[in-house]
């Protein structure tokens, strides 16, 4: 297995970042057990999906016939049959902070992206769960793309595949998964809570739920569902204190106003060591005020919650603006005063849109240190255009 011409060849594909196969039957849709009785099923022993899996999720494999402990015939029926890869990356682009966008292509030509952001203790991979957004909120660049599909659970697993092959290069591993890329989570939830159970197969990635975040727009009716489901953290997009304001921003405000929203938080199944986090763009003259800062208290109070507050993250074609620094500053002052946890998230990523709302905002231009990392077939089309 660590023969050295193998080592090679493993190298070579993973800097090329994986390849849409013609086949849609793919590894990554499946958790081992579903695996092992898929190869069952075609008269395979169990034990080779095993092998199959730590090829995929300890190697990196993309090729079946890299896979040297498999017999050379086996090989190539698997490369004719199965698929290991859902998504190719187009290209990907390294912000001055060293966040990473990774652009994604699915097999019909969609195009997805996922962020990954570097901590010191941590390593978060941000990733989408459908091509483009429905909600159409007012302040967020995905939502002017409509909906185009739902993704699969192999392309969700695949986007953590390719931000972990990334962070491979530097020693390093994903340690938390965030849905808060394109698309509303709760929308696709089937594919979202299969995606956490693959990811969380100990033949897998062994990715615990617990360092599993959703986010959700407001989708009442399947909040439960998913915490029923699945002992993953929760975190409510906002954004507003009234339900005039919200249903501006966050359109499906008009199918599950705010009273709505609150009382399904109220009744999460979340752990009692969790606190529900809401999210909220702060937006200068639009939800930005002291009273909207008393508004918010107002609402969260008697919930176990905690404030994460988003200062608007602007992009092409939307006329809204983040506020001053002291605006921000008193904002989060009324939270803390009243003993509600509230943090300022720190813009990662804005230089090159993957920051949050800015998803699927049109490419950014290559000024000053922000880098664009080309795909193998992009390098060779340069070359040859030179």
């Amino acid at each position: 297995m660590d023969c050295r011409g193998t080592r090679h060849r493993l190298l070579r594909l993973r800097e090329r970042g994986g390849s849409v196969s013609r086949n849609t039957n793919s590894v990554l849709d499946h958790t081992s057990e579903e695996l092992r009785q898929a190869f069952a099923r075609e008269g395979l022993e169990r034990f080779r999906a095993d092998q199959v899996l730590r090829w995929v999720y300890g190697q990196r494999v993309r090729d079946f016939r890299l896979m040297s402990d498999l017999a050379r015939p086996l090989r190539e029926r698997l490369y004719e049959t199965w698929s290991l890869g859902c998504l190719e990356r187009e290209s990907s682009f390294e912000s001055t902070d060293g966040t990473r966008k990774l652009v994604l292509r699915t097999h019909d030509g969609a195009k997805i992206e996922s962020v990954l952001i570097p901590e010191p203790r941590r390593q978060t991979l941000c990733v989408s769960s459908q091509v483009g957004c429905s909600l159409d909120c007012s302040f967020c660049a995905t939502g002017r793309l409509g909906l185009g599909r739902n993704l699969r659970a192999g392309e969700i697993v695949d986007q953590v595949l390719h931000g972990a092959e990334v962070l491979a290069r530097s020693g390093k591993e994903i340690t938390h998964v965030v849905f808060m890329g394109m698309g509303e989570p709760l929308l696709n939830l089937d594919n979202v809570i299969r995606s956490i159970r693959i990811l969380a197969d100990p033949r897998g990635m062994g990715l615990s739920p617990r360092r599993v975040t959703v986010s959700t727009a407001g989708v009442v009716p399947r909040m439960a569902e998913l915490g029923r489901a699945l002992p993953v953290r929760l975190t409510v997009s906002l954004h507003a204190t009234t339900d005039e304001v919200r249903n501006e921003l966050v359109p499906l405000n008009r199918r599950f106003p705010i009273a709505t929203l609150l009382e399904a938080c109220r009744r999460y199944p979340a752990s009692r060591r969790d606190r529900l986090s809401f999210e909220y763009t702060l937006i200068r003259g639009v939800n930005d005020s002291p009273d909207d800062a008393r508004r918010l208290v107002k609402l969260l109070h008697g919930l176990r919650a905690k404030v994460n507050l988003i200062p608007m993250n602007e992009h092409p074609g939307s006329a809204y603006r983040r506020p001053e620094a002291p605006q921000i500053e008193a904002f989060a002052g009324t939270l803390a005063a009243a003993r509600l946890p509230v943090t300022v998230r720190r813009s990662r990523g804005d230089d090159i849109f993957a920051a949050c709302g800015q998803l699927g905002a049109p490419a950014p231009s290559h000024e000053g240190q922000t880098r664009l990392i080309l795909s193998d077939k992009q390098k060779g089309n340069a070359l040859r255009h030179r």
